[in-house]
């Protein structure tokens, strides 16, 4: 089959949607059933695979400057499907999978993978601007799709419910943690670890963008309840991308700083994640509400034990090895969480757990498991 991988989510911040189409296109490259794969970011096509830079580089401030003006990103909508359209043309013959929402007007057959539907349901917690945006293109896609793919179960019948889509056109393959987050010697983890601050086995880690859909200001209650001893023995480190309507979340970041018990790093490249994944103590990811969850399986995979909220996908995710509770049980994630630190026994359980649950999912899963969704919809079945 001949295929078009849209990799525009392949940039700067490279977020988990920008990790799963770089790691799903590295192994379709090397698929024997695609005969001619093509990247598309924007509106051209691309010599190779693109990787995501650490840092922004000179056009990133103007972008976005520019996705906070209603007129230009009315203009943008409007404006670039007709030059991707363009740019698509005479490859009618090719399938054309989006791995982020959008479909551009398309002759062929396509595909697009939705991770979540919080422009719809967690409006509120996006910029005005850009749900008007999303809502738009997304109800497009819904439009000129002839099958989608969710990460997780939940998504699937989420999707299908809230627009009524056929939900056996709906396909759910599940994400993975990439083959850099692992269990690493304490030798390998201390430069990195002191370039910020920070020991191994010496702190808790909350990775994800810094946003109220990601339940911090619950998280940051419930650690400052742990007693004083071991939150400052284990500080709360949190990094992540600064998110839409996260003032009052960096404010009580600042309070929790200054008692010395909480600290934010910013966005941390993407070689020292993995390490500090690794050196945490404990992984805390009490969202509200998740398409998949990828981080609690990357500490999974890195040997570290896990305290998440019930919500969503996530118990799709952790399975039976994190400890869980209601997101907003403030009480019951502070118990969880001094658990996960203090309780030895537990946490000896909980590492071989995550790590053999962890191994159930694999890109290579993926991969296969979206070629099989090509190949139904490019034989119409």
């Amino acid at each position: 089959m001949k295929l078009i991988l849209s990799v525009e989510p392949i940039r700067f911040p490279l977020t988990g949607i920008g990790r799963y189409t770089y790691e799903l296109a590295l192994r379709l490259q090397q698929s024997s059933d695609i005969s001619d794969l093509q990247f598309f970011a924007g509106r051209r096509f691309l010599p190779e695979l693109p990787t995501a830079a650490d840092e922004s580089g000179s056009g990133y401030g103007l972008k976005r400057a520019v996705q906070k003006n209603f007129l230009a990103v009315e203009a943008y909508r409007l404006l670039m499907p007709i030059l991707r359209k363009a740019a698509l043309k005479g490859h009618g013959d090719f399938l054309y999978h989006s791995p982020n929402y959008y479909l551009p007007p398309f002759a062929g057959r396509s595909v697009a993978t939705f991770h979540d539907l919080s422009p719809f349901t967690w409006a509120h917690c996006h910029a005005p601007q850009l749900v008007r945006y999303l809502q738009k293109e997304l109800k497009a896609t819904l439009t000129r799709a002839d099958a989608l793919i969710t990460d997780s179960e939940f998504t699937r019948r989420e999707l299908a419910d809230y627009f009524n889509w056929p939900i056996e056109r709906i396909h759910t393959v599940p994400l993975a943690s990439s083959p850099e987050f692992y269990p690493r010697p304490l030798a390998e983890l201390e430069p990195a670890l002191a370039r910020y601050g920070l020991k191994a086995n010496g702190y808790s880690l909350f990775v994800g963008t810094i946003e109220p859909r990601k339940n911090i200001e619950t998280l940051l209650d419930a650690y400052s309840r742990l007693p004083v001893d071991v939150r400052t023995r284990w500080p709360l480190i949190l990094t992540g991308y600064h998110g839409w309507r996260s003032d009052v979340i960096h404010q009580k970041l600042e309070t929790a700083r200054r008692e010395g018990w909480a600290h934010y790093l910013g966005f941390v490249p993407s070689e020292d994640l993995p390490l500090l994944f690794a050196g945490a103590r404990l992984f805390a990811f009490p969202s509200h509400y998740e398409g998949f969850g990828l981080p609690v399986l990357e500490a999974m995979s890195s040997g570290v034990p896990v305290v998440c909220s019930n919500s969503s996908s996530l118990p799709e995710v952790a399975g039976d090895a994190a400890l869980m509770c209601a997101p907003m049980d403030i009480d019951g994630l502070t118990r969880l969480l001094e658990r996960g630190l203090v309780d030895e026994a537990w946490r000896d359980i909980a590492v071989a757990k995550g790590m053999q649950h962890a191994q159930g999912f694999s890109w290579e899963r993926c991969a296969r498991e979206t070629q099989q969704v090509y190949r139904r919809v490019v034989d119409g079945k």
